[in-house]
């Protein structure tokens, strides 16, 4: 019988207090690979929680990211660009940011610090390929849903790692067809073992329940969901247990 338990994470980073979330399963009785979760703009509210708990249900820790600082949420249906645009603007600061979450998580006493995974959408897609691109010790996997895919411009890209799963509404205004090849060439370039699933007719927040913004392009769609989530799972199950 599975024994999920949660709690807060608090972590430190360039001087300020970070609140991860976790939920793991206190009956499994050994260390277990963890997904980590990075959110959309809104920040670790719910929706992130409730994937952590999901994860834990599946046999993993799942640990909610954190990277706006402890009590700095935005808000859903808001325009939360003013705790966005700082960190799209200064990207060595969000991957900092992003690697004080994946130390936090590793240093859980419930988790197998060499098998850590990362799943980001929108905001979260852009920071869980970050954190790829950074090479984040222990992190043999991630995976963006509807995420964003410019490059950080950090210097020259080191051989990517971690295995990629990139899963796309292909009529996505947020990641046109030049970014989305883009990112392809990129990743063939840093020799990544990569892989996009792309759906048809399907926009931006496909994923997100209750979007329903046709005019901004971010519309969830109920089937893109279905195979994203599919393709997650069957993923994470190869990087896992390999």
């Amino acid at each position: 019988m599975a024994d999920i338990r949660t709690s807060n994470a608090d972590y430190p980073d360039d001087g300020q207090t970070f609140e991860g979330f976790v939920a793991w399963d206190a009956a499994a009785g050994r260390k277990s690979p963890a997904v980590m979760i990075a959110s959309d703009w809104t920040g670790l509210l719910e929706p992130t929680r409730n994937r952590a708990e999901q994860m834990a249900a599946r046999g993993y820790v799942g640990f909610g990211l954190d990277v706006y600082g402890k009590g700095k949420r935005g808000q859903q249906g808001a325009d939360n660009s003013a705790l966005i645009n700082p960190l799209l603007a200064d990207r060595a600061r969000l991957r900092r940011r992003l690697l004080a979450g994946v130390a936090a998580c590793a240093a859980h006493p419930a988790v197998d610090a060499q098998r850590l995974a990362v799943i980001g959408f929108c905001f979260g897609g852009l920071c869980a390929l970050d954190l790829a691109r950074a090479n984040a010790p222990g992190l043999i996997g991630a995976v963006s849903f509807h995420g964003i895919y410019a490059p950080p411009g950090l210097g020259q890209q080191e051989p990517i790692r971690a295995k990629v799963l990139v899963c796309h509404g292909w009529d996505d205004p947020f990641t046109p067809v030049p970014a989305t090849v883009g990112l392809a060439a990129e990743l063939t370039e840093a020799r990544a073992d990569w892989q996009l699933h792309a759906y048809g007719r399907t926009v931006h927040a496909f994923t997100t329940a209750g979007a329903n913004n046709p005019a901004m392009g971010a519309v969830y769609d109920a089937n893109a969901d279905r195979r994203s989530f599919a393709a997650l799972e069957y993923f994470l199950d190869e990087i896992f247990r390999a």
